[in-house]
């Protein structure tokens, strides 16, 4: 298994070695990430991609602090990622930088207050104490999502879903972070709007030098979006490789089953299915 990313790039984040396992019910134990390593450069953009229990998400989560990895290291423009952040300094160091946006924009917009006014108390939690400055930086990043004053005004629940995606974008880019994870952020809208959605984040990439991990269950997706794809399976790394390639030639029959799954012409379900078993039989690891 090789890290496609190029010698010589300046890395944005550094991962290796990474576990993280849980006590399950019945006493044992369950592994979600089992030595996972990756580095992503400056404006590159990485695909996690895998089935539900792949440990995508829990990777997602200790990336961002929500949960403390067993073992391995996270490490932002060459800096280490504390285990815990204690104290105001250190949690917004670390919400500097790696910022996340979630499936559901409520989880990161409070439905009680405007989305200017979310937006405006995250750069005064960082610092920007002007108040013509922040009202200044929230119409800019406003604008850089495609938002105006008629959403900066409104409450979540008055937007669509893809204005409230567009709007929690905004809100994580106002502490200009390294990082930005994307757990799911497009597989609730519709497929017109996660195509306007993509494209702005293909636009914030290459406008910022900002580093996207896109987690996704869906290939199409990070085919779209992304410059290497990192499959995953139960917690384990499956392959790596820059997407064209592994799109092509995918060489783990994981791979192939999750591209096989994709529906298309001809699709055949009980097949797929059937496939999925005979690779749960195999106990496939990779």
């Amino acid at each position: 298994m090789t890290n496609p990313t190029q010698p010589g790039q300046p890395l944005l984040l550094q991962v290796s070695g990474l576990r993280k396992s849980y006590r399950t019910a019945g006493g044992g134990v369950l592994t979600a990430v089992d030595d996972l390593s990756f580095t992503l450069p400056a404006g590159g953009a990485l695909g996690l991609v895998g089935e539900s229990g792949s440990g995508k998400t829990t990777t997602a989560r200790m990336l961002v602090g929500l949960e403390r990895p067993d073992a391995g290291s996270i490490l932002v423009q060459g800096t280490p990622l504390a285990a815990a952040a204690r104290g105001r300094a250190a949690r917004l160091a670390r919400a500097k930088a790696v910022q996340i946006v979630f499936q559901d924009p409520y989880l990161s917009l409070d439905a009680r207050i405007s989305i200017g006014a979310t937006i405006d108390g995250a750069l005064r939690l960082h610092g920007l104490g002007d108040r013509v400055a922040r009202a200044a930086r929230v119409a800019d990043l406003l604008a850089q999502v495609g938002l105006g004053d008629r959403e900066a005004a409104a409450l979540p629940r008055g937007l669509s879903g893809g204005q409230r995606q567009r709007a929690a974008i905004a809100r994580a880019l106002a502490v200009e972070p390294a990082v930005l994870v994307l757990d799911e952020a497009v597989s609730a809208l519709d497929v017109s709007v996660q195509a306007q959605v993509l494209n702005l984040l293909s636009d914030i990439r290459r406008d910022t030098g900002i580093g996207l991990v896109f987690v996704s269950h869906d290939l199409a997706v990070v085919r779209y979006i992304c410059d290497e794809a990192l499959v995953l399976r139960r917690g384990r790394t499956m392959e790596h490789r820059p997407v064209p390639e592994l799109l092509a030639r995918p060489a783990n029959p994981y791979t192939r089953l999750l591209l096989a799954s994709l529906p298309r012409p001809g699709w055949d379900p009980d097949a797929i299915a059937a496939r999925r078993r005979d690779l749960a039989v195999e106990g496939t690891g990779g």
